[in-house]
């Protein structure tokens, strides 16, 4: 399987604009300008989109652990937050709400940690990764 995205750039690094579009059409010309990386211009950034892939990868990996586990999440919900300093991306923090009905914390805490370390985005990045889970 091969998943692809466009990026189009055009002007200068810190003046131009920049459109990202998804093969899914979910990003369509989607806009994006060093404003919208570095400050707080309209627009998404490359942190912001990895923040959501690794969020929605992260989450769909720990409901698949749960099932093996023999739980069924009523929800999940991740918020990932990447920093970037000094021009790296230097981590990746999760922080997932779950309601699992039958489960032990123990238990939850073991699937969070697996997802953690297992879910494909995880493994591709080469940075440091946190993830902390909580029972709702």
């Amino acid at each position: 399987m091969i998943r692809k995205s466009t990026a189009v750039w055009i002007g200068s690094g810190k003046e131009g604009k920049g459109k990202l579009t998804s093969q899914s059409g979910v990003l369509a010309e989607a806009q994006y300008s060093y404003s919208s990386r570095f400050e707080e211009g309209i627009g998404t950034n490359p942190e912001e989109l990895i923040a959501a892939a690794h969020a929605g990868c992260f989450t769909l990996k720990l409901s698949f652990i749960l099932g093996e586990n023999g739980f069924t999440p009523e929800r999940l919900e991740t918020q990932c937050k990447v920093t970037i300093e000094s021009g790296v991306i230097s981590n990746s923090d999760l922080e997932v709400k779950g309601t699992v009905p039958g489960i032990t914390n123990e238990v939850w805490q073991e699937c969070v940690k697996k997802a953690e370390e297992n879910c494909p985005v995880s493994k591709a990045l080469k940075i440091e990764i946190s993830a902390k889970g909580t029972l709702v």
